[in-house]
């Protein structure tokens, strides 16, 4: 009985993979000092991003279960 591999929390935390296997971010500098930023930037600051293919095949292979 082998061990299963496990995920990682880090990258669990950060990114979320959709029904259909795309991995969607958040971008950063969003939760402070943002009365200074535009209306429209701070709306844009609240969508999931999608991320590069490059990188989304490394985050599924290390959240196996997500």
């Amino acid at each position: 009985m082998g061990t299963r591999p496990k995920t990682h929390k880090a990258l669990a935390k950060r990114y979320r993979i959709t029904p259909t296997g795309k991995v969607l971010r958040m971008k950063g500098n969003r939760s402070h000092l943002r009365r200074k930023k535009a209306k429209r930037t701070r709306r844009l600051f609240d969508q999931p991003q999608p991320v590069a293919p490059g990188m989304a095949r490394r985050i599924r292979r290390a959240m196996p279960h997500a």
